[in-house]
């Protein structure tokens, strides 16, 4: 992933996809078209991110090569000594699959360049390590077979390939950016091959798996005052690499950090990273995902603790639903290939929760604007079942809970978790209101969901 102390919050909304101002168009697929094609997506809502390549040996952020100014030569021990003798994608899907996540998306080539699928464009791949196999494709097929969608993640950047044009977030670059450094480290590196060599790995992963349901293109950071230190659109040719994308793959989903902003059609989805809760009510009537990890880094960092509680978890998943978005949450599996404790006891926690409650979160989107919003609680709706549901963040010390406005439009109320009838009138003092009155003791839930039929 990108990191946001590089994106300034300008870039960051210059980023975002806006169909409203677009309208150039690179195909020619209707509103109704896109909305049919993107409909399971939308109902999913949850789904699961895997960052893992070599920077897991490091276990200092994904970022390590950047951070620490390494050269290929000094990051090849983890080329050397990579061995995920305990990777098993079958066990990683049904993590996935029991916490509620309906799609998954795998990192095939992250920042460093690192390959995890088998491509015949580069030596610098899983099947030349320790781990002597194409690791993409076990894992399409472990998820495929709990009936997730597949995903892929692919890095527009490669501080590997020797073609690739030096750039100001380059590893090589971070001890030295002056002219003379950058233009002698850019000596016989040319942009239009290491192009064609995405375009040609593009093609592999999207020719050689079956049909793959996302593609997520990562990352765009054009330098207006300096185009060359910088990437965009004609960098990576992303006008032709979208063309090329829809052709292979018709029905996949591509995410927004292609810098195509002036095309309606040059993303499906806008994607706000590491974002806090309230900042995504903003994207409410967007089409969106916020990508987020369970502590501060993507890949797998042994001594990094700001992990997330479970309570901050669903935070994340219900206000985003409550706002008509996705959230998909990252796991960075360890260099053996495995999910490390913490992780584990995340997704377990949110399995306890979805089990009971899950029906909330597929297939809902926020509330009709009429339906007043209890104090810090939140909202979410499923238009098709004409269900309303209030997760309780704020469970009421006394057991009550007043709907504003709601007495005319309810006709039963109970918890989701084991459709157990709750009490409920209108108010004596506005018959408008509806008085709900909960048991005094909390259901076993960190954030119990009360289900309204209207």
């Amino acid at each position: 992933m990108r990191r946001s102390k590089l994106l300034p919050a300008l870039l960051i909304a210059m980023l975002c996809f806006s169909a409203t101002r677009a309208q150039k168009m690179i195909g020619t697929e209707t509103d109704a078209q896109k909305q049919q094609r993107m409909a399971w997506w939308t109902d999913s809502r949850f789904g699961m991110f895997i960052h893992w390549g070599l920077y897991s040996g490091a276990a200092r952020h994904e970022w390590v090569k950047h951070n620490e100014a390494l050269s290929n030569e000094q990051y090849q021990k983890y080329f050397d000594q990579f061995n995920p003798d305990l990777f098993d994608p079958t066990k990683w899907a049904k993590e996935a699959k029991a916490a509620g996540m309906k799609y998954a998306v795998l990192t095939t080539k992250h920042h460093e360049g690192f390959c995890l699928f088998d491509s015949k464009y580069t030596d610098y791949k899983a099947p030349n390590t320790l781990a002597k196999r194409d690791l993409v494709k076990e894992y399409v097929d472990a998820f495929r077979a709990q009936g997730l969608k597949v995903g892929f993640y692919y890095s527009l950047l490669d501080w590997h390939h020797p073609d690739y044009v030096m750039d100001d977030i380059h590893p090589l670059m971070q001890k030295d950016k002056s002219k003379e450094h950058y233009a002698e480290l850019n000596k016989g590196r040319d942009m239009a091959k290491y192009r064609q060599y995405m375009r040609n790995q593009i093609t592999e992963l999207l020719t050689k798996y079956g049909k793959i349901d996302i593609l997520w293109l990562d990352f765009s950071f054009p330098n207006k005052k300096d185009p060359s230190h910088g990437k965009g659109a004609d960098d990576w040719g992303a006008v032709e690499l979208v063309k090329l994308i829809r052709k292979l793959q018709p029905g996949i989903i591509i995410d927004n950090r292609l810098n195509l902003e002036e095309y309606k059609d040059g993303a499906d989805f806008e994607t706000p990273e590491q974002v806090g809760t309230k900042e995504l009510e903003k994207y409410r009537g967007h089409t969106w995902e916020t990508c987020q990890t369970f502590s501060g880094s993507w890949g797998y960092y042994r001594d990094e603790n700001t992990w997330k509680t479970h309570r901050q978890l669903l935070d994340l998943l219900i206000t985003s639903v409550a706002n008509g978005g996705n959230l998909i949450l990252n796991v960075g599996p360890t260099a053996r290939g495995e999910f490390d404790y913490r992780a584990n006891n995340a997704l377990d926690s949110l399995s306890y929760w979805m089990h009971a409650n899950n029906i909330s979160i597929h297939n809902c989107t926020y509330a009709p604007s009429n339906f007043a919003v209890p104090e810090g609680d939140r909202l979410t709706y499923n238009a098709k079942t004409k269900k309303l549901y209030v997760h309780l963040f704020n469970y009421p010390a006394d057991g009550v809970l007043t709907l504003p406005g709601y007495a005319s439009r309810v006709k039963y109320v109970q918890f989701l978790n084991d459709h157990s009838e709750i009490a409920n009138k209108p108010s004596s003092g506005n018959s408008e209101d509806l008085v709900v009155t909960l048991p005094k003791k909390k259901p076993p839930y960190e954030v119990p969901v009360v289900e309204l039929s209207l």
